[in-house]
C-alpha cells in the first residue's frame, strides 16, 4: 500500500489563504490528510473543511508543553486534564493520534527516572485513549540544534516509555529530521521499531527545509522502507519551504517520498 501522506497546516498555509482552496489542491496532489499543532476552538472548522475535501485531520498536540512535559511529576495533573480533553476532542473529530511531549531534562532527574515518570503520567489517560481509539504519540525532538535539554531526544528512550506503558495506544512520533541530527541510522531504526510507530514527520537536514536534492536524506528510500515494514500510519511533512508558492513545495515533497 502507498504511504498515506499528510502536511502540517501551520507550515504550508499562506496568510489569508482559504482552507478550502489549500485542501482541494492538496487532495489533487494525492495527500490523504492534514495536521495541526496546538488546537483551539477553530479546530472544528478545520476538521470539517478537511472532510469536505476528502482529507483526514490526522494529528494535533495533546498537551502543553515540550519544555514542561511528561517527565515532571509536578506537571502530571495539568497534563492529564489536558490530555483527557484532547482525547475526547480527537475522538469527536476522528483524529487518530495526539502528540505528547517529554519535557526538558533538569538537575536531579535522570533519563531513566524521566521515562518512569512519563509512563506514569501516560498510564493515567491510556484507558481513555484505548476506549476511544486514540493513539498517544510521544514526539522525538533533537536537543542538539532546536530544542536544548529536551529529554525524548533518543529513540530508545521513547521505546522504554512505550514498554513501561504496555498499551497498544502508547506510540512514538518518529521525526526523521530530528533523529537524523541526533542518531542517524534512520532506516534501520524505523524497521526495528515499526510496531511502535504512530506517526512520522519529515524535513530536510540540515535546516529543516524542503526534502529535495539540497539536503542529506534519501526520502524515497525512507518511504520504501516504511512501506516494506508495513507502516500504516501517516507521514507528515513538517518543514519550512524555500518556495514562494507553497503548493510547489507540497508537490515536490509528495513525489520525493513516493519515489516518483
Amino acid at each position: 500500500m502507498p504511504l498515506k501522506q499528510s502536511f502540517c497546516l501551520d507550515c504550508f498555509r499562506t496568510e489569508g489563504q482559504p482552507l478550502a482552496d489549500l485542501f482541494r489542491e492538496a487532495k489533487a496532489i494525492g495527500f490523504a490528510a492534514v495536521e495541526i499543532w496546538f488546537w483551539d476552538d477553530g479546530v472544528d472548522a478545520i476538521a470539517e473543511e478537511a472532510r469536505r475535501a476528502g482529507l483526514v485531520l490526522c494529528s494535533m498536540v495533546g498537551h502543553a508543553s515540550h519544555t514542561q512535559g511528561l517527565n515532571d511529576p509536578e506537571q502530571h495533573d495539568r497534563i492529564v486534564g489536558e490530555l483527557e480533553r484532547s482525547i475526547r476532542k480527537a475522538n469527536e473529530l476522528g483524529v487518530p493520534g495526539l502528540i505528547t511531549l517529554s519535557g526538558n531534562r533538569s538537575a536531579g532527574r535522570s533519563d531513566e527516572v524521566g521515562a518512569i515518570e512519563a509512563a506514569r503520567c501516560l498510564r493515567r489517560v491510556l484507558p481513555l485513549a484505548e476506549e476511544l481509539g486514540v493513539n498517544l504519540n510521544l514526539e522525538l525532538l533533537n536537543s542538539k540544534v532546536d530544542h536544548p535539554f529536551y529529554m525524548a531526544d533518543r529513540t530508545d528512550w521513547a521505546v522504554l516509555v512505550c514498554e513501561l506503558c504496555a498499551s497498544p495506544r502508547a506510540k512514538i512520533l518518529y521525526d526523521v529530521y530530528h533523529m537524523q541530527i541526533m542518531e542517524g541510522d534512520v532506516i534501520r531504526t524505523l524497521r526495528r521499531i515499526a510496531p511502535l510507530l504512530g506517526h512520522i514527520h519529515t524535513a530536510g537536514v540540515p535546516g529543516r527545509k524542503d526534502i529535495d536534492h539540497t539536503q542529506e536524506l534519501n526520502y524515497s528510500a525512507i518511504g520504501r522502507a516504511l512501506e516494506e515494514a508495513g507502516y500504516e500510519g501517516y507521514v507528515g511533512h513538517e518543514f519550512w519551504t524555500r518556495h514562494t508558492d507553497r503548493l510547489v513545495a507540497l508537490r515536490e515533497a509528495f513525489r520525493a517520498l513516493a519515489g516518483a
